[in-house]
């Protein structure tokens, strides 16, 4: 049975599955470090110790997101080799040196300076336990420019030539191939995304304790961070995911309009199609609901402005419309409730019941894994947005996979599924248990003890006060 399934499909499955589970932890692992490289500068600055206690609370979450995100990682990126040799073959030349660079810049970065970061709180002065903290967050960023480096020559290649072999080889300069057309949008949208997913949970974390007691001073100080970072990201992203969107348009005009469900040509102006069933098949939206002219005011400013359609490209360059038609709007609901929690988290500020609407903490927990949904939901749409492609326009998905048999690709992703859902699940259920802790209460600086004095050990590090002195 399993003989007559489709190797790619499957090869797709397992890649998008395993990358689903990896990429909810760089998202927050980004917006966490530099979460707490701002709790930590907050403390020095100002000596208060909430600052102090709310970093060695996050501190022990950060450690373990970030040691899942590596070890998903490592995982995912050996089925270039195992699944996809065609691509790793191809597009070697350029894709694996780009890798390299953020092992090489980013990784050993962040692995270099989180061992001084997680056990050196008591053995170095605070302002190299700060500087520590400050290259982790700089790791966790460059990392995302080489990985959306890689993923935008992939979406829209640039600075390349084929050589005899038929590889994708740089033309010269490796500057077109790192600053493609959509790189900057794409890079920008990604770390803003990762900073509003880590915003939401430390809102939801904040609200959660909240409700159980309002005078808690580390849960009140992490809200009312969490939820400034939400009203004033969220419509910043809102407007980059605009000339996001029109930039995709002017280099991959097939992946928006199917995003939009616009399978024919408007002359006079497209609709915005909100809802409806796209269909392939018959090249139209069935049972759609749609507002005249508005998908020409958001896509090119102009209500009247003529779209196309993607019966004007031929029918085996269109992607999967349903899929992303609704990975899309569930992308960009998300976006507008985040908004909207930031909006009325301002409300609450001004009438000072930030810490007495339970309303407000209560919508804030149930928004706590929208980021999640969010940024899966974003990839989705990117990623088979590209379809039927694995390089834009010039290596299709059907001719990069390995030549392996359909049993061997089921066998390694049913294994998948199983170790991930065992160990991944495993370790969301201790991040669970550890924000379920209530911050302390104990506002006191830190004080300057000797390791031996503090009771302090290597193995203990993680969740002692911060050194007051050099």
């Amino acid at each position: 049975m399993l003989g007559h399934l489709d190797p790619v499909i499957l090869a797709r499955a397992q890649f998008a599955f395993t990358v689903s589970f990896h990429f909810v932890f760089p998202a927050f692992s980004i917006g966490l470090a530099s979460y707490l490289m701002v709790l930590e500068g907050l403390w020095l600055k100002t000596g208060d110790g909430v600052y102090a206690n709310l970093y060695r609370y996050w501190l022990k979450i950060f450690a373990v997101v970030f040691g899942m995100g590596v070890v998903s990682g490592v995982v995912m990126s050996y089925q270039f080799g195992t699944n996809w040799s065609v691509f790793s073959t191809k597009a070697g030349p350029i894709v694996g040196p780009l890798m390299a660079y953020e092992v090489l810049t980013a990784f050993f970065l962040e692995a270099g300076f989180l061992g001084v970061m997680l056990f050196g709180i008591s053995k170095v002065g605070k302002r190299l336990h700060f500087f520590a903290t400050c290259m982790v967050a700089l790791g966790t960023l460059i990392s995302a420019t080489w990985i959306i480096a890689v993923n935008s020559w992939m979406q829209t290649p640039a600075g390349f030539a084929i050589n005899a072999k038929g590889q994708f080889v740089p033309a010269g300069s490796w500057l077109p191939i790192i600053f493609t057309a959509s790189f900057p949008y794409r890079l920008v949208h990604t770390v803003i995304a990762a900073y509003l997913t880590t915003a939401l949970v430390v809102g939801g974390v904040g609200a959660w304790h909240l409700l159980k007691d309002r005078t808690n001073p580390g849960a009140r100080k992490m809200f009312s961070m969490a939820m400034w970072m939400a009203a004033i990201v969220a419509p910043i992203q809102i407007l980059v995911g605009d000339a996001h969107g029109l930039n995709t348009l002017e280099h991959q005009p097939a992946k928006v309009l199917a995003m939009e469900g616009d399978y024919q040509p408007s002359p006079n102006g497209a609709p915005l199609i909100l809802f409806g069933l796209p269909s392939n098949d018959e090249a139209r939206v069935r049972y759609e609901v749609a507002v005249p002219h508005i998908g020409s005011l958001i896509l090119k400013h102009d209500p009247y402005a003529p779209l196309p359609g993607l019966t004007d490209f031929p029918r085996d360059q269109w992607p999967p419309a349903p899929i992303i038609f609704w990975s899309f709007r569930i992308m960009v609901a998300l976006g507008f409730a985040m908004l909207g929690v930031g909006l009325w988290s301002l409300l609450a500020r001004a009438r000072r019941k930030l810490y007495d609407w339970p309303a407000l903490h209560g919508v804030a927990v149930a928004m706590g894994p929208a980021g999640f949904v969010a940024v899966i939901a974003g990839w989705v749409t990117t990623e088979v947005g590209r379809q039927p492609f694995t390089i834009y326009g010039l290596l299709r998905t059907a001719e990069s996979h390995s030549p392996l048999a359909a049993p061997a690709v089921a066998a390694s992703l049913l294994a998948f599924v199983i170790v991930y859902f065992s160990a991944f699940g495993a370790g969301t259920y201790y991040l669970l248990r550890l924000m379920a802790k209530a911050p302390e209460r104990n506002e006191t600086e830190p004080p300057n003890l000797p390791q031996r004095a503090a009771g302090i050990t290597p193995a203990s590090g993680v969740g002692v006060p911060l050194p007051a002195g050099e």
